[in-house]
């Protein structure tokens, strides 16, 4: 006779797009209340606390319709966004939405609308967080752009028309990922501030922001921090290209929340704890167009020191910047306009901000960088640090050149290094810049962290009473 076991019981299956269980994921253990019944408007809110400090979250359903947001979805994520803003607390959304739903109309339409104009009352106000997590299409992918800082999971998808309305319009074929994905947004267009490569990171990686933004600290720095040589991080030959990544890494207690790593790498902005205190970091890399300021770049900056001014988060400059990238292409695109965003919204901060030139500070490209002259808190230079109009060498390549053409060849080199010497004296170098004030202090490499940590710590809190327009 043949005994038959019982199948052991199943666990069912969880939907990978049921919103409840994105929303748990987020909060802390344990921590969520949700802010409305669910039902079947497509849209989920709660509240819960994120490593302790309090949030406010909404998730569209793609279980149905897709996400599709209708009235009585839209009303959820606006009660979620006005409760936030009450409550003085960060929000974050969770995207999965093929935008309005058809049946509505314009009704849905007008819905959408209205989410819109809440996000925007909350601009500058709260913090606001964005977690794609699968597509955000049509008016869905204005509801992430609106938002402070847009985080995208491997199947994110961000469009306004899709892939069949391309090709019916202009043509061309293109499939969702090459239209909206992780590398058209990560690394093209720049709407997307951090990629990662599971669900489960972007989650995480939303409620590090959060972290940051919401409980901020205060400067404690340690009494007995060792000093750390930070010039060994800079290569020798002082035209050699560099990294910046791994002296932005030094400064900070441990690792921060680098925004935009691959859109307008040649400059690194960065949100992290600088002696405890949560601070916004921003760097020319020399390793990308040698440091070099663009339109992109001047932009992603701009886009940052606002965004850091609003919510009244420190600012640390590292500057070594050889100025702006020149070129036919730069100025159609527009380096004169999107390069004055990066010197308003310097000069309209502020927070305490403190800048630190390493190598040299070149051009307009200084004034950009957060000069004396846009009301930098305090500027410090490393030994031997250039700030000029240009290079020494350059410029009198251009002052002195009928000097140096009328020289025999043989003395020409040495007549330019002499004619550099001088003019170094008289017009540049950070002996010149400290006479007139625009530089405060020489400091030493090694105690580097320690000044900058007591600038920021002697200096008065602000926050910029303005909101987060998406530049």
């Amino acid at each position: 006779m043949t005994t038959i076991s019982a199948a052991p019981p199943t666990t069912p299956t969880i939907d990978p797009r049921d919103p409840e269980d994105r929303l748990t994921r987020f909060f802390d253990p344990s921590s969520m209340q949700l802010l409305a019944a669910r039902d079947t408007s497509g849209v989920l809110a709660a509240r819960g606390t994120v490593a302790g400090s309090p949030a406010v979250a909404y998730c569209t359903d793609a279980t149905i319709m897709g996400g599709a947001m209708g009235l009585d979805g839209c009303r959820h994520i606006v009660d979620a966004i006005d409760t936030a803003l009450r409550e003085r607390v960060p929000v974050v959304g969770i995207w999965h939405s093929g935008g309005a739903r058809l049946a509505e109309g314009v009704t849905a339409l007008h819905a959408v609308g209205e989410v819109f104009a809440a996000m925007v009352r909350a601009s500058g106000r709260v913090p606001q967080v964005s977690v794609v997590l699968g597509a955000a299409a049509g008016g869905a992918a204005y509801g992430p752009a609106l938002t402070d800082l847009v985080i995208m999971g491997p199947a994110g998808r961000v469009f306004v028309t899709g892939p069949d309305v391309v090709r019916s319009v202009t043509g061309e074929v293109v499939d969702q990922e090459q239209l909206g994905g992780p590398d058209t947004h990560g690394r093209r267009s720049g709407v997307v501030h951090v990629v990662t490569e599971t669900e489960a990171e972007a989650l995480e990686t939303a409620r590090q922001a959060v972290d940051l933004l919401a409980a901020q600290g205060a400067f404690a720095p340690a009494a007995e921090e060792p000093a750390v040589d930070l010039m060994a991080l800079l290569p020798e030959q002082r035209n050699r290209a560099y990294d910046v990544k791994p002296l932005v890494a030094s400064l900070l207690d441990g690792p921060g929340l680098e925004l935009h790593p691959r859109f307008a790498p040649n400059v690194v902005t960065t949100l992290g704890r600088l002696a405890g205190r949560t601070v916004g970091v921003i760097a020319n890399n020399p390793l990308r167009l040698g440091g070099c300021l663009d339109s992109a770049s001047a932009e992603k900056a701009a886009r940052f020191v606002r965004m850091c001014d609003a919510f009244g988060v420190p600012l640390v400059v590292l500057v070594d910047v050889p100025g702006y990238l020149p070129g036919v292409g730069q100025e159609w695109d527009g380096v004169v306009r999107r390069g004055a965003k990066l010197l308003h919204a310097f000069a309209e901060a502020v927070v305490p901000r403190v800048t630190l030139v390493t190598r040299k500070s070149y051009g307009g490209a200084y004034i950009a960088m957060n000069a004396r002259s846009l009301g930098a808190t305090a500027v410090f230079a490393w030994p031997g640090a250039e700030v000029a109009v240009m290079g020494a060498k350059a410029a009198v390549g251009i002052l002195h050149r009928k000097k140096l053409a009328a020289a025999p060849p043989g003395e020409r080199e040495a007549l330019h290094a002499e004619l550099a010497a001088e003019h170094e004296r008289i017009a540049g170098g950070v002996n010149r810049a400290r006479e007139i004030g625009v530089v405060d202090e020489v400091v030493e490499p090694s105690q580097t962290k320690r000044r900058l940590v007591a600038a920021l710590a002697e200096a008065p809190p602000g926050r910029g009473a303005h909101g987060n327009i998406p530049l």
